[in-house]
């Protein structure tokens, strides 16, 4: 059996008889979550995509989307917390500094360095809200990150930062209050979110701050986010269907408990049409062409669409005790809400929408 194979068939069983159990608990006890990230981290779960030169296993991306849709079908803010770590791993393991990578990838598998990421802003239009400039021995970064996952669980997390000339500079940075008499790093308290809150979700200001040239991952042309968006328009529905799969899960538990035969009839229809959207997204991700671009805009909808109408699915079938906060069908439905919006551009909102309303009326 191959590394990437055993790599996730123990991330499998870690979620199943460790996470599940306490998926209730992980959404509302930062500790708890933390405890669940170190455990990961004694595994040697916490870097799956890192090369083997570094440590591997080195999961290949079709093993990797497995364990994205198992990790949100489990516990959304698991997902929600550590992707963003995962995401740093790959991110930096792409770039061109093999010292960083000589530094960092050894040691994320375990855990013993943990980063986050925070380039949403590169989205944005207008003027960049996260600027830098080329300066003798690095870049100096000033401007605001509206959204770092993470706060108290990564010390770091890989900037993106747009330079002058449109080109985008990445570079590991501290996720913590920097003052001294030539630059501040300022950390915003803790985001107040209907789901996932105790990721720690916060905004970071930053003023005339030095990075090194020896923190700088990467650059990028003008225009890479674009680019990236597009070509992980369908990737992104993986966390999608993971919760999709949560909800059903909850369904397929009230069939076993309620003598109703239309339980059955949708379990085994939402059963059909995950199948089916699986089908689809491998299909959409077989290519990256321009081309195939609406194909895979409307196969993330569809993803978005079927997690919300799951995790419904699953309130009802799971009547008045779905508006308890401790019960598992309004975490799931609070999930899928963040997964609605989850690197979401224009496209993947209009896309989103046009679903929506194409369903109205009788």
């Amino acid at each position: 059996m191959s590394r990437e194979v055993e790599a996730l068939d123990a991330a499998k069983s870690f979620l199943k008889n460790e996470v599940a159990p306490k998926a209730q608990l992980i959404d509302r006890d930062a500790d708890a979550l933390r405890e669940i990230v170190d455990r990961m981290g004694e595994l040697d779960l916490l870097a799956l995509k890192r090369p083997a030169r570094y440590g591997g296993p080195e999961m290949s991306e079709p093993l990797f989307r497995v364990y994205q849709e198992e990790v949100a079908r489990t516990s959304g803010t698991l997902a929600f917390l550590t992707t963003q770590h995962q995401s740093a791993v790959g991110m930096i393991a792409g770039g061109e500094n093999d010292a960083l990578k000589d530094l960092y990838l050894p040691k994320m598998g375990s855990g013993e360095r943990l980063v986050g990421i925070g380039f949403s802003q590169l989205r944005r239009s207008g003027p960049p809200i996260m600027r830098a400039e080329r300066v003798e021995g690095g870049y100096e970064l000033n401007g605001h990150v509206p959204w770092v996952t993470g706060w108290s669980f990564f010390a770091e997390f890989l900037i993106g930062a747009s330079l002058p000339d449109g080109e985008s500079v990445f570079a590991v940075v501290p996720l913590a209050d920097v003052m001294d008499d030539a630059s501040q790093v300022c950390v915003s308290p803790p985001m107040e979110l209907a789901a996932m809150g105790t990721a720690m979700t916060v905004t970071v200001d930053f003023n005339h701050f030095l990075v090194p040239n020896e923190k700088v991952a990467f650059t990028r042309p003008a225009g890479w986010i674009k680019n990236s968006d597009s070509i992980n328009i369908a990737l992104q529905g993986h966390f999608a269907i993971g919760c999709a799969m949560a909800g059903i899960d909850i369904v397929r538990e009230n069939v076993d408990k309620k003598p109703f035969m239309f339980l059955s009839d949708t379990l085994d229809s939402l059963e059909k049409e995950l199948a089916a959207l699986r089908m689809a997204t491998a299909s959409a991700q077989k290519s990256s062409d321009d081309a195939t671009t609406p194909e895979r805009l409307k196969v993330r909808a569809w993803a978005i669409d079927f997690a919300v109408r799951c995790a419904h699915a699953a309130i009802t079938c799971s009547s008045g005790a779905a508006n308890s906060l401790q019960h598992p069908a309004q975490r799931v439905y609070r999930e899928a809400l963040v997964y609605t919006v989850s690197a979401q551009t224009p496209a993947v909102m209009e896309s989103t929408l046009q679903r929506l309303v194409s369903r109205g009326g009788w």
